[in-house]
């Protein structure tokens, strides 16, 4: 089992990572590895690559309208690992949860299955929370957002300061817009975003080394009544705290 990877957030952890991951590693594993098991099921689970298509406004058009009519949203989320073997594809790693946000800069993205975990951000600092290990990393969320794949639903409405925006055709019965980081400081090649009835229901992101994280959206609810405390993070009692 590998660490667990959250490529939705890579460029704000990538500038602090959790101190006691070295020596944290033997036991993640062990506590994951049962979860985990029940990848077997995902080998049914077809993926087909982010490929440029048809030209078309109606992704750029609805992620506009997207970003202009949404402050906040919440819903649940799955994520997979996906790597190409021998020219097939494989889901290696499947996580879920749910999220909670507020723009700019404020949200709760919780891991929920195979493992517990929390990285939430209260506009200033982000906090990592493994329940397991009862442990939380904190650092300065800076200007770290921008230029990370979680400005594209976290962040501010300048997201073509960091990334070049193209249309990439239709695919899966989704209009899907391309996001290609302007800065060399991230291990991401291109992001995907796959819009439908101008909500984003799916994102593909495309890492250096040829893997893609694969990431849907469920049950996505565009600005719900949040409370001004909503995103105040408290540390659990006992918990080991690391800051960065």
């Amino acid at each position: 089992m590998n660490n667990p990877r959250h490529p939705l957030f890579e460029g704000i952890e990538r500038r602090g990572q959790v101190q006691s991951r070295a020596r944290a590693i033997n036991l993640r594993r062990i506590l994951a590895a049962v979860s985990l098991s029940a990848l077997a099921v995902a080998g049914a689970i077809v993926f087909t690559a982010l490929t440029p298509g048809r030209a078309s406004a109606a992704a750029l058009e609805q992620f506009k309208q997207f970003v202009a009519s949404t402050q906040s949203a919440k819903g649940d989320f799955t994520q997979r690992l996906v790597r190409n073997d021998n020219g097939n594809a494989k889901v290696v790693n499947t996580s879920s949860g749910t999220f909670v946000f507020s723009r700019p800069g404020k949200f709760i993205w919780t891991y929920q299955k195979p493992y517990e975990q929390v990285i939430q951000a209260d506009g200033e600092k982000l906090f990592i929370y493994d329940k397991d290990l009862n442990q939380v990393t904190t650092k300065k969320l800076g200007n770290a957002l921008g230029s990370s794949p979680a400005a594209i639903l976290f962040g501010s409405n300048d997201l073509e300061k960091n990334f070049t925006l193209k249309e990439a055709g239709a695919k899966d019965g989704m209009e899907w817009l391309e996001a290609v980081p302007k800065s060399r400081d991230t291990t991401f090649d291109r992001i995907g975003i796959g819009f439908k009835n101008g909500m984003p229901v799916a994102m593909e992101l495309h890492d250096s080394f040829g893997q893609i994280s694969v990431l849907s959206f469920d049950s996505f609810e565009k600005n719900p009544p949040l409370k001004v405390n909503s995103f105040t993070f408290t540390i659990p009692k006992g918990a080991d705290v690391f800051s960065n």
